[in-house]
């Protein structure tokens, strides 16, 4: 049944787990109050999301098998932002390749569509009498302007029904044409010019996901720039060329950022009355415990026994069930992320 919903967020965590078709982190890589905001909507068989975050961030996502989603810039005027180590301008859409990984650098306003694979070669034959077939590569596309300015429009339409006109949506004679216009200008786009792709980016996106994939297997325990440049078999400058490249940071900078976001993880979900901030904090490589505290603090906003104390209702957001999520402020006052949900 399709559906609808508008997720505000205090906190990186629940957001990067409200993200749909992709597996998701996100680092922020500045100190300050985080915002940000997500509209989803499931039509019958399109799935829609976009949203915005204030705070600079890293944006490390996993494309799902079982989705072929598009990405774009859902603002004509906004700036470019790096994807997996390029400039992707307003006017440009990403066709994420079959479990494909990217990294994401920048903020504002971002939109993102998909179908099943299934659904998505259907269209296009239906449409443009062309397969778009899923692909193990991304690509790059630049529309025609004013193909791009249709999808834009159609796709804001969207949003704005399911923020103020819910009592239209239930209609069946308003979501099946808004769906049908939502893949016309879709499949369009995707269709009015070539497909671009680099390969002398591949090999640094793979350097990236060797590193990824070996964070991702000893997330209980820090690692070090020496001993990845070891297991990888990638040298320490070429390692930095490919980290300045994808994620605007030196690695060493970066493995700093990501334990301390596992750290301040750890400490929310963890039992006050048998963990301890000392403990969790030496676990994640922070030795020096006056310092890690200091700058736990500047980047969260909060100190690491204000996270670890937080009630239980403050550690988690149930998507499925609509909880609210409550993400830390500034000192010690907790701010309530909310959602409105809606059912077409």
């Amino acid at each position: 049944m399709p559906s609808s919903r508008v997720l505000f967020f205090t906190d990186p965590h629940p957001y990067q787990a409200a993200i749909r078709a992709a597996e998701a982190e996100v680092f922020v890589t500045t100190e300050g109050e985080y915002r940000a905001e997500m509209t989803q909507i499931d039509l019958h068989r399109l799935w829609i999301q976009r949203g915005w975050e204030i705070l600079p961030r890293v944006f490390h996502s996993a494309a799902s098998a079982k989705r072929s989603p598009i990405v774009f810039l859902d603002d004509g005027n906004q700036r470019t932002i790096r994807r997996s180590g390029r400039e992707r301008s307003s006017g440009a859409i990403i066709i994420d390749g079959v479990g494909t990984r990217h990294h994401d650098r920048g903020r504002g306003p971002r939109a993102s569509m998909s179908l099943t694979p299934e659904d998505l070669v259907e269209a296009g034959r239906a449409i443009n009498a062309r397969a778009l077939a899923p692909s193990p590569v991304t690509h790059l596309v630049r529309p025609e302007p004013a193909l791009m300015a249709r999808l834009l429009l159609v796709h804001d339409d969207a949003a704005r029904v399911a923020k103020t006109a819910l009592t239209r949506l239930p209609q069946p004679e308003v979501a099946r044409p808004l769906e049908r216009a939502l893949i016309d200008a879709m499949i369009k786009c995707l269709t009015s010019a070539p497909l671009e792709t680099r390969a002398t980016t591949r090999r640094h996106a793979e350097i990236i996901a060797w590193l990824e994939d070996l964070l991702a297997a000893n997330r209980d325990r820090p690692l070090y720039l020496a001993e990845i440049c070891a297991t990888t078999g990638v040298s320490e400058r070429t390692l930095r060329v490919c980290c300045h490249e994808h994620l605007g940071m030196g690695p060493v900078r970066y493995l700093w950022l990501r334990r301390m976001h596992l750290a301040r993880a750890t400490l929310i979900r963890a039992d006050p009355a048998s963990a301890s901030v000392t403990s969790i904090a030496t676990d994640h490589g922070f030795w020096e415990l006056g310092r890690f505290s200091v700058e736990y603090r500047t980047l969260f906003g909060e100190s690491p026994s204000v996270s670890l104390r937080g009630p239980p209702d403050d550690r988690g957001v149930a998507v499925n069930t609509h909880l609210a999520y409550k993400g830390p402020n500034l000192h010690s006052t907790r701010r309530r992320a909310y959602q409105m949900t809606s059912r077409f």
